[in-house]
C-alpha cells in the first residue's frame, strides 16, 4: 500500500490548520496544612476575600485570611477527603447560593443544596451570599405593621416591615415558639418567610418544618438549616445564604421575614473558625470582628424607598441567654444593632 507525498502533504496542511493555540489559564495552589475544618495553601496569587476555591473530591472551600505566603480556607465537606500536597482551584466566583421563587417551600443547606430528599430546584440566577446595605437615600421609614399573630406582642411592641427585632430569653422560653407563630401568622399576607437554623438539633428543625406544615405554611417558607451536626463553615455561612435568599424577594417589591435561631451559636461558629484560623481572640476569645459579623448581617433588613419598589426584609434575630444575664457580649452586642427587644 503506497502513500502519495501529495496525499501526506495535504493531511499535515489540515492538520496545522487546525492546530489549537488556545491556552487556559487556571490560577492554582498547594495544601500546605489541613484539618479541623479548614486548610492553609500556598501559591493563589489572584485570589479574592470569600472567593470559592475547588479541592479534589469535590470538595469546596471560602478563602478567608489572605497573608504574604499563603491563603488561609474554610471547607464547606469533608477535611478527611483533603490531604497535603493536594492541587487546589480558584473559581473566580465569590461564594453564592441560588434564589428564585422555586425555592419556596424547600428545606435547603447553607449551600442552597436541598435537603429535604425532593428532586432539586432550578435557581433563578446565583446571589452573593455577602452584599452591602441599602444605604440611607435607598431607604424609607417604616410604616406597615408586621403581625406576629400574638396580642401581647403586636400590641406592646409592635414589629413594622423592615425592622430588625431581636427575640431574647433563656432556653425554653418559647423564643421559637414566637417565631414560628409570626411565620404561621404571615399567611395571604404575601410576605416570604426564611427560617434559619443555625447549631440546632435536627429533631427541633423537623419539628419547626412539622408545625408549618401543619399550619399550611410552608407554601411561602424557606428552610435554612444548617444544624449542630455541619461544620462551623456552615453554621457560619447559613445565615447569610437565608439573608440573601430574603434580598431577592425585597428587591423585587416583596416582603420577606428572616428569622435567625439563634445568633450566639452564629457567634460561637464563627469563632471557631477565626481560631482555627489563628486570628487573635478577643473579648471572651470572640475575634474582633464580632460586632461588625452580626451588623453586616442585620443592616440588610430594610424598608426600601418606592423609587426602588418598596419591597422589605424584616429580620427577627434570636439569641439564648444564660440565666437572665442580658449583660454578655454578644448579647449587648445585638442588642446595641436591632431597634427593640422582645424579652422572654
Amino acid at each position: 500500500m503506497s502513500i502519495s507525498p501529495a496525499e501526506i502533504t495535504s493531511i499535515l496542511k489540515q492538520q496545522i490548520a487546525s492546530f489549537d493555540t488556545g491556552v487556559s489559564v487556571e490560577s492554582v495552589g498547594t495544601v500546605l496544612q489541613v484539618g479541623d475544618g479548614v486548610a492553609r495553601i500556598h501559591g493563589l496569587k489572584d485570589c479574592k476575600v470569600s472567593e470559592m476555591l475547588e479541592f479534589p473530591n469535590g470538595v469546596f472551600g471560602i478563602a478567608l485570611n489572605l497573608e504574604e505566603d499563603n491563603v488561609g480556607a474554610i471547607l464547606l465537606g469533608e477535611d478527611r477527603l483533603v490531604k497535603e500536597g493536594d492541587t487546589v482551584k480558584a473559581t473566580g466566583r465569590i461564594i453564592s447560593v441560588p434564589v428564585g421563587e422555586a425555592v419556596v417551600g424547600r428545606v435547603v443547606n447553607a449551600l442552597g443544596a436541598v435537603v429535604d430528599g425532593r428532586p432539586p430546584f432550578k435557581a433563578e440566577r446565583y446571589a452573593n451570599i455577602e452584599t452591602g446595605a441599602p444605604n440611607v437615600v435607598q431607604r424609607q421609614p417604616v410604616h406597615e405593621p408586621l403581625q406576629t399573630g400574638i396580642k401581647a406582642i403586636d400590641a406592646m411592641i409592635p414589629i413594622g416591615r423592615g425592622q430588625r427585632e431581636l427575640v431574647i430569653g433563656d432556653r425554653q422560653t418559647g423564643k421559637t415558639a414566637v417565631c414560628v407563630d409570626a411565620i404561621i401568622n404571615q399567611k395571604g399576607q404575601d410576605v416570604v418567610c426564611i427560617y434559619v437554623a443555625i447549631g440546632q438539633k435536627m429533631s427541633t428543625v423537623k419539628s419547626v418544618q412539622k408545625a408549618l406544615e401543619t399550619a399550611g405554611a410552608m407554601d411561602y417558607t424557606v428552610i435554612v438549616n444548617a444544624p449542630a451536626s455541619e461544620q462551623a463553615s456552615m453554621q457560619f455561612m447559613a445565615p447569610f445564604a437565608g439573608c440573601a435568599i430574603g434580598e431577592y424577594f425585597r428587591d423585587k417589591g416583596k416582603h420577606a421575614l428572616v428569622i435567625y435561631d439563634d445568633l450566639y451559636k452564629h457567634a460561637i461558629a464563627w469563632r471557631q473558625v477565626s481560631l482555627l484560623l489563628r486570628r487573635p481572640p478577643g473579648r471572651e476569645a470572640f475575634p474582633g470582628d464580632i460586632f461588625n459579623l452580626h451588623s453586616r448581617l442585620l443592616e440588610r433588613a430594610a424598608k426600601l424607598s418606592k423609587e426602588l419598589g418598596g419591597g422589605s426584609l424584616t429580620a427577627l434575630p434570636l439569641v439564648e441567654i444564660q440565666q437572665g444575664d442580658v449583660t454578655a457580649y454578644i448579647t449587648t452586642n445585638v442588642i446595641s444593632i436591632t431597634d427593640g427587644q422582645i424579652y422572654l
